[in-house]
């Protein structure tokens, strides 16, 4: 009866927590993130264009510790719940609209682009998905690896176009063989080596009562035809391995046994045993190094989606700054085609006064309606093309454009384009010296080559044979009451025969040896040494061939090679870039200074032809040619500055000082949020500007 009324409320504590774990798993778990998207889209008045330095940064949740049980004991067994993503635009951007039109510099650009752009939105993710590796591998399973590649998934600035990426979350291969393999591999030896035990411990319980019969031929071995028996087991295990290759195992094991069998010396019988197992690896498995491999991987491929992160946020502001001077360049060339238009037109009005007077053949007028339809077509195409770049810009800096007044504002740049008198320029020693030293890919490919030499180690330890230490240590105990049906086989209904029996079948059974009672009286006797149950002794297991382990030993070593080898080749490429890079800006700069000069040159033609046209020694299709120089000589100008800015840009990115250059902080690209407003140098606003901007706070 005892045993029973454990048994019970023990499945009754069991009940009980499997019922309690099912009403959290089907209850919607509070988000853990839900602070990040009030912090990011807050029902309040928008926020500051730019906050202060105390503004509170939402901190990402630490996805690499798992829930404890306390204060909870089901938080472990809780799902944790993410947050939908914040698809609505930051405050920061209505700030920004002045009379429909959405006023913006460079600075405000790039502070948009880290709060709204997608790419960064999506990229955001692989830092917490990189944490869920550190703790799968916390506890003994090995890293899924995390997709480090670009995402290039907004239009514009050269920065790809939509569906960019191939791997998860949209982004390319993983660099470093975090995603999807280093060097074109597919797959790879990274992490390969001695399978490794749970370091989470695990425990176990079968719990169950039994009721059995079972016919039989004859009744010598039970006195019966049919054995009944009831049975109830309560049987425990513990399990946990240890970094050094150890492991451990407790066993627990209870059983009460009711029999109708007239040869079984106790009914009810208990049964209890306990065994204390320890393995520990001497060769194959042995040591820190097998063991904490996967957790040293996956702490290396966080550190990968750290730098793979960075380098999203070099190339998505990059990305962002040359959209922006695309558009200063449509933005200006439409005030060049505007003022080419209106020299047409005043041509063509002049032609139809003379000719009015008859100074001038008709014929004339045909031309310059002819050049005005022209210069009026460019027009067009220019302003299509501004509102193109007016879209493309819109785009890259928000995360919807569902906003009926935002889809239709028109992008007004305030920054206009500027060539400094001299060139910035730095020795290329100390160019190669700060890309060394910044540049992502990099940094990616250096953590894959302590990965990779950390399974060059694994696979050389699992070449080895298995050679386990054993050890265990148990007891057991058995108690019950005497069987009535045994000691009474002959006694019938005589009472003083059953005494006999039962003081005859007492004297078979040793002193000591069984106890009277029930599952307390069993448990005492697993730790009095009367019935141990210990063993010390080695299993070994050794491969006859070995084939496997010497495949993976041998391409983990080439891997290695290779990896070394595409480090060499990063290093040469990153050499070439920023030779090439530092080449276009000296190029450029020449082509804004002979562009300078051939409009200084157009203009000064123009006048020339015009006065002399007034003195009768040239002639309208002279003129007409001369302002369509002047519009190309202006066009060309424009296009050389932008290309200038441009070719700055990606000084910047390939020398990896993009961040450094903009003042852009890393925790408020992590965040989503922009505490500390970028700082663009070398950028002028713009003079000619209609609409100035308004109070902020109105009355």
């Amino acid at each position: 009866m005892r045993f029973s009324r454990v048994f019970l409320t023990t499945s009754m504590i069991l009940a009980l927590f499997l019922l309690a774990a099912g009403s959290a798993w089907t209850q919607d778990a509070p988000s853990e993130d839900q602070a990040q998207a009030q912090a990011q889209n807050p029902p309040q008045a928008p926020a500051p264009t730019a906050p202060s330095a105390q503004a509170e940064v939402r901190k990402p949740t630490e996805y690499s510790k798992p829930r404890s049980h306390f204060p909870s004991v089901l938080g472990p067994y809780i799902p944790r719940r993410v947050a939908e993503p914040v698809l609505s635009n930051a405050p920061r951007i209505d700030q920004l609209m002045r009379e429909g039109k959405l006023m913006l510099s460079l600075e405000d650009a790039i502070a948009l682009a880290l709060e709204n752009n997608l790419d960064l939105a999506i990229a955001r993710y692989n830092l917490s998905i990189a944490d869920t590796d550190i703790l799968r591998t916390k506890a003994g399973s090995a890293a899924r690896g995390v997709a480090t590649g670009l995402i290039q998934g907004t239009p514009g600035g050269g920065g790809g176009g939509a569906g960019g990426g191939t791997g998860a979350g949209g982004t390319t291969e993983g660099a470093g063989g975090a995603g999807g393999g280093a060097a074109g591999l597919v797959t790879s030896t990274l992490g390969v080596g001695t399978s490794l035990d749970s370091y989470d411990p695990v425990l176990s319980a079968t719990l169950n009562i039994n009721h059995a019969s079972f016919p039989l031929s004859n009744t010598v071995t039970s006195g019966t035809n049919v054995l009944q028996q009831n049975t109830g087991t309560a049987n425990f295990s513990y399990l946990q391995a240890f970094h050094t290759g150890t492991a451990m195992s407790v066993t627990f094991n209870n059983q009460r046994t009711t029999t109708n069998s007239l040869f079984g010396s106790l009914s009810p019988q208990v049964r209890s045993d306990f065994r204390l197992t320890l393995r520990q690896h001497l060769l194959a498995g042995f040591g820190l190094g097998p063991n904490t491999r996967f957790i040293r991987i996956a702490k290396h491929n966080r550190e990968i989606s750290d730098a793979a992160f960075r380098l999203q946020v070099i190339a998505t502001v990059s990305q962002i700054q040359n959209i922006y001077w695309d558009l200063v360049n449509a933005y200006e060339d439409v005030k060049v085609r505007e003022r080419s238009l209106g020299l047409a037109e005043k041509t063509l009005s002049d032609n139809r006064k003379q000719v009015e007077i008859g100074t001038l053949a008709p014929i004339e007028i045909v031309r310059a309606e002819s050049e005005v339809a022209t210069r009026n077509q460019e027009l067009i195409v220019a302003q299509t093309n501004l509102q193109l770049q007016q879209l493309l810009m819109k785009n890259a800096i928000t995360r919807t454009l569902s906003a009926p007044t935002l889809a239709t504002a028109p992008v007004i740049p305030t920054d206009a384009m500027q060539v400094p008198e001299t060139e910035p320029t730095a020795p290329i020693e100390e160019l190669m010296k700060d890309a060394l030293a910044n540049r992502g890919e990099l940094e990616q490919s250096r953590l894959d080559l302590a990965n990779r030499d950390l399974t060059k180690k694994s696979t050389r330890n699992a070449l080895l044979p298995v050679v386990d230490l054993i050890a265990w240590y148990g007891g057991a105990g058995l108690a019950g009451e005497q069987n009535p049906l045994a000691t009474c086989l002959n006694a019938s209904h005589d009472l003083s025969r059953c005494d006999a029996a039962d003081a005859a079948l007492r004297r078979f059974l040793p002193a000591g040896s069984i106890q009277r009672g029930g599952l307390p009286n069993s448990f005492a006797r697993l730790f009095d040494n009367s019935a141990p149950d210990y063993a010390v002794g080695l299993n070994v297991t050794i491969p006859i061939r070995n084939r496997a382990a010497q495949a993976d030993q041998t391409r983990a070593e080439l891997e290695y090679r290779q990896a070394e080898l595409r480090f060499q080749q990063l290093q040469n490429q990153v050499g070439i870039e920023v030779r090439n890079a530092q080449f276009s800006v000296t190029q450029n700069r020449a082509r804004v200074e002979a562009a300078r000069k051939g409009r200084e040159l157009a203009q000064q033609s123009l006048d020339a032809e015009q006065k002399k046209y007034a003195l009768g020694a040239s002639t309208n299709f002279l003129v007409l040619q001369a302002q369509r120089d002047l519009t190309a000589a202006a066009s060309a100008l424009v296009t050389a500055m932008s290309a200038y800015e441009k070719s700055r840009v990606e000084l910047d990115r390939v020398t990896g000082q993009t961040l450094q250059r903009n003042n852009i902080q890393m925790d408020d690209a992590e965040s989503g949020r922009v505490n500390t407003m970028p700082a663009v140098t070398g950028v002028v606003p713009r003079t000619d500007l209609q609409t100035q901007p308004q109070d902020q706070n109105p009355k």
